[in-house]
């Protein structure tokens, strides 16, 4: 019999750190038979007289599964009924059999065993697709309280094993043994966490770099012109809002335009550059060791469609093919129902806007006088606080709405459904995350108008302004705010909301009776095949598993779209928020062992599923690294201020034809970047003569607000236009620079390594003469 060879992609990433196992026996397939367990539980309440008609649909959906020869075994413990299922051997080796004669999933996995995680899944599939009389399968009973509950169990001494090595908080820095997880969850679990895996070790450049770009900020604090001339102006600026607001210093906002350069620096164009490239090859390599360890667990081939049709002949030998369908009009229906979603989002963008705007005038209008003179950044901070509890709510909307689509498109198979509420549900939270930022990136501050002519809202409120030094200081706060009250507070809820219906349980429930000695020696050696637990230490072990927290087929989903979402965080708007990978790294090293405490101990056993990809969530994060060229590109071009301060240096500033060699170049930048508005005007009438006078009582017959505008007409200058010109150059230079990168990137890192479709293509000609030689 040939050795077994590693890969040397799984080896790579052993050596990083990011997976750990045991030298060659980390593929070994767990047991074929658990003798001391149960393949699945159902749970129901005890029915009186008045609940027959529950309770005979009860006992119609036992009948069924005992006319499928599985073993129902039925306990009460005061008012609940607990039924073991186990299913006989018979089911699985036909299982086994289907699957070697398959077109696709003949090549897949080790057909001579049946793991736990596969009988399982068998049953699970059994029982969901096993209908009474009147139709009902499972999910209508769960709806209709015939049964409160059905879950697989966990297995006390694998449970064990994995809380050991893996599911502790001190093993935060230490690699998954992701081999056992897949053994025990199965391959779809297994994958997500060695996805996660990868993202979080390789967050650990840009996060590094990202620092760096902010330290390259930090070192121009004290020196830089931009700097000491807003702060050093003796420059009066116009009222930010009607009637009760006045002129104001420039020279107030200093530490404001301090702020501003930590994220808007030359650093800042070279690290988007670098993010757009680094989420290219994040996703080649992540390929390359999905591909490694997919051929090392041999589902290379694996096909979701074909099993399901072989569990539907498992289950039901006279079973129909859900044929496939497709309907025009339930498409047009359903495109129509996502458009009207989205512009539902976009609404509450629009709403959040006025809420800003409203917001500033009242903060400006209040009697604190804090509050009163930073009235715009209260406004923004509120924004975002407003803007999380929107996210919030539209969580929940945009999954019921995702899922009534779903059922509109009636789509054939359950991985058909998943992928189609993964992309709906994605599409949603990702303009509810995003509309709001996309309005500060790239509307803040240029449709406001000037005075004489303010954009106003409803004829009333005016819209807000960027500060002289910048608009992205707002995109950063917007997005620190965010991602800081979505990662602390969905992480305590996550862990705490669980921890605590556990207890709830327990405290609900009577206390659990000690294990017998037999059982407890049964439980930690090797048992024949047959052997049983007790019924009071299945009764324990059943109590217990109850108690946990339930889940569900989307249960890994979420955690999906919180990383996924994270994500577009990180590589979307990172040229105004260099830190974000740094907090996406801090934040998963905790994610990784939270998810993996509240998977093992918190909840039910999640029913393993078998599959060799991440699914659609590939195509989404590819969509994300190409949307994220064009969104840094538009932030660098069209929000910072990197291109006017070019167009500066090189055309208007000081050093123009080399007039000045003892001067820094982009001295006069702030005061060429103003423009004033005088008070004997006829077009001006906004501002009064309380609002002209200084915080020392001073009157001012005229003030400046940014723009490249006339004082004479407020017409736009031609540096406004030479400006507007080199943006849109940039932004094409930097996407297309940076596209090719991507694709020259793609192209030298292949998808799989040499060895895996050599090791595939071997392990086809080995077989194939196999069944010549039998």
């Amino acid at each position: 019999m040939p050795i077994h060879r590693r890969q040397p992609s799984i080896e790579l990433l052993e050596f990083m750190g990011v997976v750990k196992e045991n030298g060659n026996e980390q593929a070994s397939i767990p047991p074929v038979h658990t003798p001391l367990s149960y393949d699945y539980v159902l749970v129901a309440k005890t029915m009186d007289k008045q609940e027959r008609e529950v309770f005979k649909k009860q006992n119609e959906y036992i009948e069924e599964l005992k006319k499928k020869n599985l073993k129902v075994t039925k306990i009460i413990d005061d008012d609940l009924v607990f039924y073991g299922i186990q299913a006989p051997k018979e089911i699985f080796e036909k299982y086994r059999y289907l699957l070697k004669v398959s077109d696709a999933c003949n090549w897949s996995s080790d057909q001579n065993i049946v793991p736990l995680s596969t009988r399982i899944r068998i049953v699970h599939f059994i029982l969901n697709h096993t209908p009474i009389r009147s139709g009902e399968v499972l999910r209508d009973l769960m709806k209709m309280k015939v049964f409160e509950a059905k879950f697989c169990l966990h297995e006390k001494k694998k449970q064990r094993e994995l809380k050991e090595s893996w599911a502790r908080w001190t093993a935060c820095l230490q690699g998954q043994p992701i081999n056992a997880v897949r053994n025990y969850f199965g391959e779809k679990v297994a994958l997500y966490y060695l996805w996660l895996g990868w993202y979080t070790y390789l967050l650990i450049p840009p996060a590094i770099i990202g620092v760096v770009v902010f330290l390259y900020g930090l070192a121009f604090f004290n020196s830089s012109p931009l700097i000491k001339e807003v702060c050093e102006a003796n420059i009066v600026m116009c009222p930010l809002c009607d009637k009760k607001c006045k002129v104001w210093q420039l020279s107030d906002t200093c530490t404001y335009a301090k702020v501003s350069l930590l994220f808007d620096n030359n650093g800042t164009v070279l690290f988007a550059m670098f993010m757009a490239v680094w989420a290219t090859l994040f996703l080649e390599f992540w390929k390359r060791h999905r591909a490694s360890y997919v051929c090392e667990w041999k589902v290379s081939d694996w096909c979701e469609d074909e099993e399901e049709l072989i569990l539907e002949i498992v289950n039901n030998v006279n079973c129909e093919p859900k044929t496939y369908k497709h309907s025009y009009l339930r498409s047009t229906l359903v495109l129509i129902c996502v458009t009207a979603m989205i512009l539902v989002i976009i609404g509450l963008t629009h709403v959040l806007v006025v809420f800003r705007v409203i917001a500033a005038v009242l903060l400006a209008e209040g009697s604190w006088e804090f509050l009163s003179t930073h009235s715009n950044s209260g406004a923004m901070m509120l924004g975002a606080i407003f803007h999380y509890f929107i996210i919030t709510v539209m969580t929940r909307v945009n999954r019921v709405v995702a899922m009534k689509l779903c059922e509109i498109e009636k789509t054939r198979s359950f991985a058909a459904t998943e992928k189609s509420f993964t992309v709906k549900m994605f599409t949603f939270q990702f303009f509810t995350y995003f509309s709001s930022l996309f309005y500060v990136a790239f509307f803040l501050g240029r449709i406001n108008g000037h005075p004489g002519g303010y954009v106003r809202i409803a004829g009333k409120w005016r819209l807000e302004e960027c500060h002289p030094s910048g608009c992205l200081t707002d995109l950063f706060i917007q997005m620190a705010i965010i991602m800081v009250l979505k990662q602390t507070i969905s992480n305590v809820f996550e862990f705490t909301g669980p921890w605590l219906h556990r207890w709830f349980k327990k405290r609900r429930t009577q206390k659990l009776q000690r294990k017998c000695a037999h059982c407890y020696l049964k439980d930690d050696i090797e048992t024949k095949e047959g052997a049983e637990l007790c019924d009071n230490c299945k009764l324990r072990d059943w109590l217990g598993n109850y108690r946990l927290n339930d889940v569900d087929s989307f249960s890994l989903f979420n955690e999906f779209l919180e990383m996924v979402i994270q994500f577009s965080f990180t590589t979307i708007f990172v040229a105004a928020f260099p830190l974000a990978p740094l907090l996406a790294l801090i934040n998963n090293i905790i994610e990784i062992r939270l998810d993996a405490i509240k998977m093992v101990t918190l909840e039910r056993r999640l029913v393993p599923k078998k599959t060799n990809d991440i699914g659609v969530w590939i195509d989404v994060l590819e969509a994300i690294g190409v949307l994220a060229v064009i969104a840094n590109g538009l932030v660098i071009g069209v929000s910072s201020d990197f291109v006017p301060r070019l167009v500066y240096r090189y055309y208007y500033g000081p050093c123009v034809n080399n007039t000045a060699t003892d001067i820094d170049c982009m001295v006069g930048y702030i005061n060429n970047s103003l423009s004033i508005a005088r008070m004997d005007d006829q077009n001006i009438e906004e501002f009064t003569s309380f609002q002209m006078k200084t915080q020392g009582g001073l009157n001012v017959t005229y003030c400046s607000y940014k723009d490249y505008r006339s004082n004479k007409d407020y017409s736009l200058t031609p540096q406004f236009w030479l400006i507007l010109a080199v943006r849109f150059a940039f932004v094409i230079l930097f996407e297309h620079v940076v596209v090719i990168c991507k694709f020259i990137a793609a192209w030298f890192v292949p998808s799989a390594p040499m060895h895996v479709k050599n090791d595939r293509l071997f392990d086809k000609l080995n077989r194939l003469k196999e069944e010549l030689s039998v």
